[in-house]
């Protein structure tokens, strides 16, 4: 066999992979609703802009005011 080739498992018939139970999760304590509700709607990019824009804005104020 050269080095280019690869040599893949093939599992065999009648033979079931054994998986344990699958680990308990949070996701019925959570529930998304798929349809749109009434309200404002804001992309989250500008949720972001205005949250840095806020930063700055208190930052400067802080600077400014030890002047």
């Amino acid at each position: 066999m050269s080095r280019s080739q690869a040599v893949i498992p093939v599992p065999e018939k009648g033979k079931k992979k054994r998986e344990g139970p699958m680990p308990v999760t949070g996701a019925g304590l959570v529930r998304f609703f798929e349809e749109d509700t009434k309200g404002v709607k804001i992309r989250p990019e500008i949720i972001v802009m205005m949250t840095v824009s806020l930063i700055a804005i208190v930052l400067m104020a802080r600077i400014l005011a030890h002047l």
